[in-house]
């Protein structure tokens, strides 16, 4: 599994400056706890390996 240090302090910060949306310090905890726990969930899923020949969707084409 790949772990990498991701500054989730620094990622909320400034999609909430982007967003214009204030945050007080306790919904900041809780959102950077609820970002990790989807970091976790979705790291397995990120971890897979598909193979080169494999696509990832179909192409459409009229």
């Amino acid at each position: 599994m790949q772990t990498t240090d991701f500054d989730w302090p620094g990622y909320i910060a400034l999609m909430a400056q982007i967003l214009d949306m204030p945050l007080d310090d306790a919904r900041r905890a809780e959102l950077e706890v609820q970002l990790r726990r989807i970091n976790a969930m979705a790291q397995p899923l990120m971890d897979f390996e598909l193979d080169q020949r494999q696509e990832v969707a179909g192409v459409y084409q009229l």
